[in-house]
């Protein structure tokens, strides 16, 4: 889908009001090291037509400060090859979701090393923090990205991707696989694929 030129020109730049950062260098050993535990900040507007929640950042996103940064992440493409955008954005791009109403946040802010590092209670808190977001900020659909996450935080241990009977609000759910290229379950073609049903019934909801 198109940007949407109605967003404002701040809405669309990163933090300050600085154009979107060009991909820079990767970061040392050390400085991914260093990276555990920092917050990656959110991509988020009012009433957005998703909002994407991915599980906690990666060690690589947090110290680029972007979400979905490492390198095999296919967040990026499955989001272009769906149809959600109309080129690929690189993970220094984010702040440009919000000209095609998309967002991102985490169902935990602090980043680690790997996903199950984080503890079933911290997901638990992860998931009322969430609630809290998408009621002031009131997306069409969130999309919680990570199957295994999504049933520890919100107390659905047989839920499978696709729409939710979870509502927040106004807002309607969605669950998607991680897309990290650690998730061996679903190859990118299956992967564009559960994107663009998403696509679908977002578009097909009349939101914004």
């Amino acid at each position: 889908m198109a940007p949407n030129p109605a967003l404002s020109s701040v809405e669309a730049m990163g933090v300050g009001g600085k154009a979107a950062e060009k991909p820079g260098r990767r970061p040392s050993p050390a400085e991914l090291a260093a990276a555990r535990g920092r917050r990656v900040p959110d991509v988020i507007a009012p009433g957005l037509r998703v909002l994407f929640c991915g599980v906690n950042p990666s060690l690589w996103s947090a110290a680029v400060g972007h979400h979905f940064a490492r390198p095999g992440n296919r967040f990026w493409v499955a989001l272009h090859r769906s149809g959600f955008t109309d080129r690929q954005l690189s993970p220094h791009q984010d702040r440009r979701l919000l000209e095609y109403g998309l967002g991102c946040t985490n169902l935990v802010a602090r980043a680690t090393a790997r996903a199950d590092e984080l503890e079933p209670e911290e997901l638990r808190r992860g998931a009322e923090r969430l609630r809290g977001l998408v009621l002031a900020r009131r997306p069409a659909w969130l999309a919680v990205l990570g199957l295994s996450a999504y049933r520890a935080a919100f107390a659905r241990p047989s839920a499978t991707a696709g729409p939710q009977p979870e509502v927040i609000g106004d807002t309607r759910v969605w669950l998607l696989p991680n897309p990290s290229g650690r998730n061996a379950h679903h190859q990118l073609p299956a992967l564009v694929t559960v994107f663009a049903e998403l696509r679908a019934a977002a578009e097909g909801s009349g939101a914004d």
